[in-house]
């Protein structure tokens, strides 16, 4: 997930922030909804699943985690984070902002994403997640395996969790954690109505075809664009005749948050592909855009 850089046709007009059609399955594809399960999983399953999110009772305890209060470092600069983005809402001053930490830590207290075991951190590394302790992003190989390898406490996975927001544990993080945990109880993972596909078909190969059908890419040309990979795919800038031109465009102040200086951004183009966000002990969370660009122009 990022952004990267397409050559499209100079005349390309596909609507800005709008999903590319050819990334996008066709309508007749869609299954009928499984009647004996929410999403494909078992009755354990599905409660775990529910665990992890908090949308069933959940205590700290329970993993041998340590319960967060308001004055847990990584609780309370996530509370000070949003006072300072939001101080009309929030207000200001230290009842504020322990009001703030407090509200927090309750409701990451409720949820077992945040207080996972060793085993549950050993699950996703093993399943080729967590790529913030376990790669770096070298210019023009995009992730590489860090050299030693890492690999994470549990209690490091826990408050870099708090400490991303929601750029942290995804749904498939959750279910290679789930799935784990039914592998070491020894109980079935998938719903055995739909066999863990959350549907069941619509009409008899209805499934082969749907797996047989394949992306189209846009159409290429002279123009250089840039793209988001977040979703299946769409562009976010004008099609420009030059590298330059969308560098030039990257780094108007009018891009607000997205803005870059001028030469990260020739430099990303040169790349031509970043991951949404990184975090390095050494920069702190920042966009791809700007660690690519800015560690391309000192390398």
């Amino acid at each position: 997930m990022g952004r990267t850089i397409k050559r499209v046709p100079l005349d390309f007009d596909h609507p800005l922030n709008e999903i590319w059609p050819g990334y996008l399955s066709p309508d007749k594809f869609d299954e009928v909804k499984c009647p004996d399960c929410k999403n494909g999983y078992s009755e354990r399953a599905q409660y775990l699943h529910d665990l992890w999110y908090g949308y069933v009772p959940f205590n700290p305890e329970d993993t041998g985690s340590t319960r967060l209060t308001n004055s847990t470092p990584a609780v309370r600069a996530f509370a000070e984070r949003n006072i300072s983005n939001a101080p009309d809402y929030y207000g200001g001053g230290e009842i504020a902002t322990v009001l703030e930490a407090q509200r927090l830590a309750d409701l990451w207290n409720a949820m077992w994403m945040h207080h996972i075991t060793q085993d549950d951190a050993d699950a996703l590394i093993d399943g080729g997640r967590l790529y913030d302790f376990t790669h770096t992003v070298v210019p023009g190989k995009d992730w590489q395996p860090k050299d030693p390898p890492v690999r994470p406490t549990a209690a490091e996975v826990n408050e870099w969790s708090i400490r991303v927001g929601i750029m942290g544990h995804d749904g498939i993080n959750a279910m290679v954690v789930v799935r784990a945990r039914c592998e070491r109880e020894g109980v079935e993972l998938r719903c055995a109505t739909c066999q863990g596909h959350g549907s069941t078909e619509a009409y008899p190969g209805q499934r082969a075809e749907a797996e047989a059908w394949e992306q189209t890419e846009p159409p290429t040309g002279e123009g250089w664009q840039l793209w988001e990979t977040v979703s299946e795919g769409s562009p976010m800038s004008p099609v420009f005749a030059t590298a330059d031109e969308l560098a030039t465009w990257m780094s108007d102040p009018e891009r607000g948050r997205n803005w870059v200086p001028a030469a990260t951004a020739a430099s990303f183009i040169a790349e031509g592909w970043a991951p949404s966000l990184v975090s390095t002990p050494e920069t702190g969370l920042v966009s791809g855009v700007e660690f690519v660009g800015r560690t391309a122009t000192t390398a």
